[in-house]
């Protein structure tokens, strides 16, 4: 479990009885610093991607929080869309196959970046999405913002998480499949009022970014291939392998729960955050 505002990652064991901190904060090399998230690998590795000092990085560890290896990646932090305290774009979207990492740079002119376990790039995948703002380029890349996921059975999504809400999905060599727009009555009214004009606010440095809400703020893909994808409004729609919406999913806890993280573990079951709760996925 990341928690962000301490900068610290906690193991949590199978009973949620005991907690046991692994991490811990600070800029060196096995600390982390401004986190933005973790994904675990099906191998039990873990990893972190952070931002000491501006610059992005993706640390991995064993889960007693053993350092196993890191990197940096090219050019500094400058987040474009955010949803609260999460930073949505660059690491932000860290995707962690157990070989590989996935993020959104869509600066580089791909949706995906894929990088090795030593952080040297390997491959871009997919061309941005026309949005009609190519002239304005830091508009332009910011409604290319969305997650990367890894297909367990081969291949690749990206949900896009501003702008008109849809996905994409990728066969293995990168190959782009179909697009589906994310539509539903729970989302009709934001879409209706989506803008076509942004506002600028100041970023890092006095340069200045557009005001871009997200749509869509997390989603993840269970071990059986099916597309979770959980909205600002607080749904989540379930697709499967050919793209169909085939539920509409509400959690609730203490409350109604808007989930910032979905994790699957193993059997039918489903992590969600914030309130660390578990859920069944029949």
């Amino acid at each position: 479990m990341l928690d962000r505002r301490a900068h610290t990652v906690y193991r949590i064991d199978a009973k949620q009885t005991t907690v046991t901190q692994v991490l811990q904060i600070g800029f060196e090399e096995g600390r982390v610093l401004e986190p933005g998230v973790l994904a675990v690998s099906r191998d039990d590795i873990f990893a972190v991607a952070d931002a000491p000092n501006g610059l992005e990085r993706i640390q991995y560890f064993n889960l007693k929080g053993l350092f196993l290896g890191g990197f940096y990646l090219p050019g500094r932090l400058a987040p474009r869309v955010s949803a609260g305290s999460l930073v949505l774009n660059g690491v932000g979207s860290m995707h962690f196959t157990g070989r590989t990492f996935l993020a959104n740079r869509p600066d580089t002119g791909a949706l995906i970046s894929e990088f090795d376990l030593q952080g040297r790039e390997l491959r871009r995948i997919g061309l941005p999405r026309a949005t009609g703002h190519e002239a304005d380029t830091a508009l332009h890349r910011a409604l290319n913002t969305g997650m990367p996921l890894a297909d367990p059975a081969g291949g690749f999504f990206f949900v896009f998480q501003t702008g008109v809400p849809a996905f994409r999905k990728y066969d293995a060599a990168g190959t782009l499949l179909y697009e589906r727009h994310i539509e539903g009555v729970e989302l009709d009214a934001q879409i209706q009022r989506l803008p076509t004009e942004w506002p600028t606010q100041t970023g890092p440095g006095g340069t200045l970014r557009p005001m871009v809400e997200p749509l869509v703020r997390t989603a993840a893909v269970d071990p059986s291939g099916k597309l979770w994808i959980s909205l600002t409004a607080p749904f989540t729609y379930v697709y499967n392998a050919a793209g169909d919406k085939v539920r509409t999913v509400q959690f609730r806890g203490a409350g109604v729960v808007s989930p910032t993280s979905l994790a699957f573990g193993k059997g039918e079951s489903i992590l969600v955050t914030p309130g660390c709760y578990e859920f069944s996925t029949k």
